[in-house]
């Protein structure tokens, strides 16, 4: 796949992903008590690069048995923007990372108030699993959306993301890169390896294609990790090893997908867009 047909597919499937969640995240016409929705929105809907459901829909369109993508289908690999949406609220708070600003404007609490932004993160939560269970209901193959349920849960929870938070918050920063790569595992690869799951399941993927979507989703995730570490100047110490590892995460990850043949080939190119000189 050539640059330019990948970019384009990028930018149709962003448009599309946010004019889906500005439509479903409409404030009720019952009133917003608290501007919750309001603080829902604001996050949710700031200028941001999709790459995780995007990531979930260049899994989906690996599987031969969702052609054309339904609606039902493009909810469920959405729903992962939700849960990094609510993780970034909540991080930004003053009892985790404390930061003020979020995409080039103020943090969610710093607008709407430390109460109103974790209520906000919580409901984004709760909502994801919300769309998964809708987009299933209406669904001819819905345990493969109870299979996207669970791999969300299991990224986003008490052994993923949330699990690399925690560690982040108590440990010691990594003493080399084999402990920076646990840490990303955790905090960073375990939410996109979430989205290769969704979007594979969702396509009614094989096993075998379902094992390479995850390991493609870890790899991708450490390796996304590691080029936003770089960017920052993050981890400074260990940022040789980070540039080494990086381009052998990129190598594993579209080796992974190479037998998917022709319908692997997006992930790919997600892949090589880490690199150096393609970010």
């Amino acid at each position: 796949m050539n640059d330019e047909a990948f970019q384009g597919w990028v930018e149709a499937r962003r448009a599309e992903l946010t004019r889906l969640m500005e439509a479903r995240l409409a404030a009720p016409p019952d009133g917003d008590p608290g501007r919750l929705v309001e603080a829902m929105r604001y996050s949710l809907l700031a200028p941001g690069k999709r790459v995780r459901p995007l990531l979930a829909l260049a899994a989906a369109d690996t599987g031969e048995a969702l052609q054309p993508m339904d609606e039902g289908a493009l909810l469920a690999c959405a729903s992962v923007e939700l849960v990094h949406c609510y993780s970034l609220i909540h991080d930004d708070l003053p009892a985790m990372d404390d930061d003020d600003f979020r995409r080039g404007r103020p943090s969610n609490h710093k607008v709407f108030g430390d109460a109103i932004a974790i209520l906000a993160g919580d409901a984004l939560l709760t909502l994801a699993f919300d769309w998964i269970a809708e987009a299933g209901g209406r669904a001819r193959r819905p345990a493969d959306y109870l299979r996207a349920a669970s791999g969300l849960a299991r990224g986003a929870g008490m052994l993923g993301m949330v699990r690399g938070q925690a560690r982040d918050l108590r440990e010691p920063p990594p003493a080399d890169v084999s402990e920076l790569e646990r840490l990303h595992a955790e905090k960073t690869a375990a939410l996109f390896r979430a989205a290769l799951e969704i979007g594979g399941a969702v396509a009614g993927s094989s096993p075998e294609a379902m094992d390479a979507l995850q390991r493609f989703g870890t790899a991708y995730g450490i390796g996304f990790q590691h080029a936003d570490d770089l960017d920052d100047a993050d981890h400074p110490d260990h940022a040789a090893a980070a540039r080494q590892r990086l381009e052998a995460l990129v190598a594993d990850a579209c080796q992974t997908v190479a037998p998917l043949g022709p319908r692997g080939e997006r992930l790919s190119a997600f892949a090589r867009a880490l690199l150096p000189g393609r970010r």
